[in-house]
Parts: C-alpha cells; sequence; structure tokens
C-alpha cells in the first residue's frame, strides 16, 4: 500500500518521511490551515527532496489559474482538489488531479469512480480533523482507486486490510503539534500501512 504524509511545513519532517518509506508528501496551500506553507518555502524544500516521491499540492476553493501557477512553481506531481468540482474542471487543470471527496454518506464515496481520487470524511474545516469515516461503506466497493483519509493514526491501520486501497493519507494521526511530525508515529504508520 503507498503512503502519502501531507501537511509537511519543514525539510526535516519530509527527509525523515521518505526515509521512513512515505511514496509522496502533501504540501497544503491553504491559507486557512495550523500546516499551511507559502508556495516559495514549499518549493525550496522540494528542490531539495529525492527523485521519484510524490510533491501533492493541497488546494481548496482555488481557481484553475493559481492551481496552474503554483504547481509549475513548485513542479508538482499532482494537485490535490478540495473544491465543489466535476470532470470538466478536473480537466482543465494542467498537472495531474486528485479529486478530494469529503463524505457525508456512503454514496459520496461512488463520486468520481473512475478516477483516482481522495476519500476523506466531511467536517467543517478542511484536512487533518482527525476524524474517521464507516468503514462499512467501503464493503462490497472497489478500493483499488481510492486514497483514504481521515482518523487514521498507526495504530488503527490493520482495520483497513480487507479492503484494497490504492494508499492512506495521513497528518494529524502522525504529529507532535500541528504542522510538525512526530518520526515515531511517521515510521510505524508506514510500516503498518506497508505491510497490510
Amino acid at each position: 500500500m503507498r503512503v502519502k504524509i501531507c501537511g509537511i511545513t519543514n525539510l526535516d519532517d519530509a527527509i525523515q518521511a521518505i526515509k521512513a518509506g512515505a511514496d509522496a508528501l502533501g504540501f497544503v496551500f491553504y491559507t486557512e490551515s495550523p500546516r499551511y506553507i507559502t508556495p516559495t518555502n514549499a518549493k525550496k524544500i522540494m528542490d531539495k527532496l529525492p527523485p521519484f516521491i510524490g510533491r501533492v499540492g493541497l488546494f481548496v476553493n482555488e481557481g484553475i489559474d493559481t492551481i496552474d501557477t503554483i504547481s509549475k512553481y513548485c513542479n508538482l506531481t499532482m494537485s490535490q482538489i478540495h473544491n465543489d468540482i466535476d470532470e470538466e474542471i478536473l480537466d482543465m487543470i494542467e498537472c495531474q488531479t486528485l479529486p478530494v471527496i469529503r463524505a457525508k454518506k456512503a454514496e459520496d464515496i461512488l463520486l468520481f469512480s473512475d478516477r483516482y481520487r481522495l476519500v476523506d470524511v466531511y467536517c467543517e474545516e478542511y484536512g487533518g480533523s482527525g476524524k474517521r469515516l464507516n468503514l462499512e461503506w467501503f464493503k462490497g466497493v472497489d478500493c483499488s482507486k481510492i486514497i483514504l483519509a481521515g482518523g487514521l493514526n498507526p495504530e488503527n491501520l490493520h482495520e483497513l486490510k480487507a479492503y484494497n486501497f490504492y494508499a492512506v493519507d495521513v497528518s494529524s494521526g502522525v504529529e507532535r503539534i500541528k504542522g510538525r511530525k512526530d518520526y515515531d508515529k511517521v515510521s510505524r504508520f508506514i510500516q503498518n500501512a506497508k505491510s497490510l
């Protein structure tokens, strides 16, 4: 299983996550988030990363031009889109996109079913809430294109074994404080995810 460590705000956290086996790192370009990072600071970190690591930018209610500009500037491999969007808008964005479904009910997880998508629990704020989705919703669903987020931590990953998710995404579940990672939690999270 692939692992994305989201909410990276500094180079040390980025390097530690990569050493622990992270496949991708997430950078939050949403000013209201405690994990917000400016494109300039994100680029400084990304320029020091080894090759073949996914660099994902998280955007909330941003216009296509802003997403394209930051994606090019930071040389993102993917843009994670937290907007009310449709297929047409996703196709207009130049960078590869990952739509985010903030699921309120079981039917929501079937949106964008032909695409890889990130499924998180609905909450008023965006990202890193620590709230969990009801895993019962995924019974009988093809999860091979779903990146699961929301309330995951090293201790509860074993509950995902039966579902064949493409990847997991974590932020608050591996933090010491908001915006700073706990290296032991990061390491255990990745190790547990990769053993599923």
